[in-house]
């Protein structure tokens, strides 16, 4: 339909308009970055997501020589983190280091959290999938997850309770499903981080726990814990002689947590591209990808539209999968 003469004045007037905003914002993007940037990860230092943007940071400042300085604000779920950078200004000064736990499973148990995972946040890039791990005393009488299962049914003080990252994270998820599935209880003892919650298992305060196959590797080597089951769909290169759950008898089994760079909303387009540029780069290198394999992590990388259909599904599929083993509003 044609547009009157009045309509298509005003069509070319917001155009014009829009061209002209968009100016100086080509302008300031064209150099960036040109100040160190500020990299906000929601958990403790030491765990899977401190060192994924310990490593990213040190590409981005490799690529670009300006310092990408890593700020952690651990607190329950990551919620500190995501109000950091959803009310940050959209210059690419500041990003953040996201996870399933603060986008898919988080939002999916709290009503009323203090930001949209949608709205507030620009979507950069997938980085990284890494299953949980089922760790446990080096003394502790189970060999298996079928031995834990039946220590569990026996009412067992040593199957009894777990420990994981907290509430909502990726390792507490997987020990509810377990739970579901094979029809066991156990209660839910939950640290700030998993090394709170390896060292909780080394020093016997806990008889298992569920968290980061990076997190746990040193004290597996040093045989100061045992692993009984990875929840990803294939056994992983870091441990090759620790069974999936699926092997061991959960057929279908699979928890991965996965973890993404993204900034602000309304963050400029050439921003955007630059940064996933680069980090793509940073992600496809072999010996990037090598080191994180022998931690238990594979990278991946993506194009913020892919980023962001993911994490919409993602969504989707935990607010389902929660509901169905009936996992309460987080606290």
């Amino acid at each position: 339909m044609m547009k009157s003469a009045p309509a298509t004045r005003a069509y070319a007037g917001a155009a014009a308009l829009i061209a002209a905003i968009l100016l100086p914002v080509s302008g300031l993007t064209q150099d960036y970055p040109q100040r160190p940037i500020r990299f906000i990860v929601g958990f403790v230092p030491g765990g899977i997501a401190d060192l994924m943007a310990r490593s990213l940071g040190q590409k981005l400042t490799e690529a670009w020589g300006q310092s990408v300085i890593v700020d952690n604000r651990a607190s329950s779920g990551g919620v500190i983190s995501m109000q950091i950078v959803g009310k940050a200004q959209p210059d690419g000064y500041t990003l953040l280091l996201g996870s399933s736990t603060q986008f898919s499973i988080i939002p999916s148990l709290r009503r009323n959290l203090p930001y949209d995972p949608v709205r507030d946040y620009t979507p950069v890039t997938l980085a990284s999938l890494t299953p949980v791990m089922l760790t446990v005393q080096s003394s502790h009488p189970a060999r298996s997850v079928q031995e834990l299962i039946k220590l569990a049914k026996a009412k067992s003080p040593q199957a009894m309770s777990f420990a994981s990252t907290g509430y909502g994270a990726a390792p507490h998820i997987a020990a509810e499903l377990l739970k579901r599935v094979a029809g066991i209880e156990m209660t839910h003892i939950p640290y700030k981080g998993g090394g709170d919650a390896v060292i909780a298992l080394i020093g016997g305060q806990v008889p298992m726990s569920f968290g980061a196959v990076s997190t746990a590797l040193p004290h597996l080597r040093a045989a100061r814990m045992r692993a009984l089951g990875v929840t990803s769909a294939k056994r992983l290169a870091a441990v090759p002689d620790v069974p999936t759950f699926a092997e061991s008898g959960l057929t279908g089994f699979e928890v991965v947590q996965w973890f993404g760079v993204f900034g602000p909303a309304r963050l400029p387009a050439p921003i955007v591209r630059r940064l996933n540029e680069t980090l793509g780069r940073a992600l496809a290198a072999p010996e990037f990808k090598e080191h994180f394999a022998a931690q238990g992590v594979e990278l991946q990388h993506s194009t913020p539209a892919e980023f962001a259909t993911y994490v919409s599904s993602e969504f989707v599929r935990w607010t389902r999968v929660l509901k169905e083993i009936g996992i309460n509003e987080a606290p």
